[in-house]
């Protein structure tokens, strides 16, 4: 008997012809196809600029969302509670809603330190796994130093300054095998110096003036809300000479007390405007379990410096493709 084929030859052809088809009008979407990301509904393009032009879209929907949620509880800044007392209004909300973590790390993000008080978040360490010249300034030690020393066993070339007035050295964490990368003082961080106090204090620019840097990869504070003074006196100068904030990423812990929440949005929006770019965020459960009263005003946020040139936000130039002088 012989094959379908060989019985309708017409049959035949048509199938060949249907196929033929099919494959020349493929042909050219095949040709312009867009990479895996772009089917997901993301603009071509996986670039390190590419990546931080999309988040910074991203992050400025959420301004926009901002502006209503302040509209509907407010509708102006000075009307609105921190954390509303009782069931109203309803939805419930607190301070931390209007300031959600919504800008996408371009880069991997990944928790150093223990879980629970103590680690940090951080955006592409991988920047500065093997950068020579890597400096972290850590302020707030409290005897865990969990976060300095799996940086430092993580990196090769990173040196960590760490600073706390209420501790004398770093945390058990860090071991003699991370003698080399360590330095530690007793002092505080502050808006101004106040060198002849005890315990003495210095401001972010004097601390890098006594230490040789113009720049930080990764600063860490926890300063128990000192935060908005000192980050007021560092930020300002540099707002208003346009010149971008000397460190890459900032994790910080951030403290409500006795604030209003327009007091609280000014202060955020300065961050926003020097290029500071929330990527995590986390409320401190620790402290809210201790005290027992439902307090929420301690949280954790990781920034990311999108103004300049550091290593989380620009590729490092290679020399060996860059041209020769004839």
């Amino acid at each position: 008997m012989g094959s379908v084929w060989q019985r309708n030859p017409r049959y035949s052809v048509f199938i060949f012809v249907v196929l033929a088809c099919t494959l020349y009008l493929l042909g050219p979407y095949q040709a312009s196809a867009p990479p895996f990301s772009s089917m997901r509904g993301l603009p071509r393009g996986n670039d390190l600029p590419s990546r931080l032009a999309r988040s910074e879209r991203i992050y400025n929907k959420l301004l926009v969302d901002r502006k209503g949620l302040i509209k509907k509880f407010g509708p102006k800044p000075k009307d609105i509670a921190l954390f509303p007392p009782g069931v109203k209004p309803w939805p419930a909300y607190t301070v931390w809603d209007f300031f959600p973590a919504a800008y996408n790390c371009p880069h991997e993000v990944q928790r150093l330190g223990a879980l629970g008080d103590g680690g940090k978040w951080i955006c592409g360490l991988s920047r500065v796994e093997k950068k020579p010249d890597c400096v972290v300034y850590s302020v707030g030690i409290n005897y865990e130093s969990s976060f300095e020393a799996e940086i430092l066993s993580n990196t090769q070339g990173c040196q960590v300054w760490g600073y706390d007035s209420t501790v004398s050295s770093f945390g058990p964490q860090v071991g003699a095998e991370h003698a080399s990368r360590t330095h530690f003082q007793p002092y505080g961080l502050a808006a101004t110096d106040k060198s002849d106090d005890t315990p003495k204090m210095y401001s972010l620019e004097s601390l890098m003036k006594m230490n040789g840097h113009t720049h930080i990869d990764i600063l860490k504070m926890d300063i128990e809300r000192l935060e908005f003074e000192t980050l007021a006196a560092i930020i300002k100068p540099y707002l208003a000479s346009g010149r971008p904030l000397p460190f890459g990423q900032l994790q910080l812990e951030v403290h409500v007390w006795n604030m209003t929440f327009e007091e609280y949005l000014t202060w955020w929006e300065m961050l926003e405007a020097a290029g500071l770019r929330p990527f995590w965020t986390e409320p401190n459960l620790v402290y809210q379990n201790y005290n027992r009263d439902g307090s929420t005003d301690l949280a954790e946020y990781s920034f990311l410096n999108t103004k300049g040139s550091n290593v989380f936000i620009k590729d490092p130039i290679d020399h060996s493709k860059q041209p020769r002088d004839s």
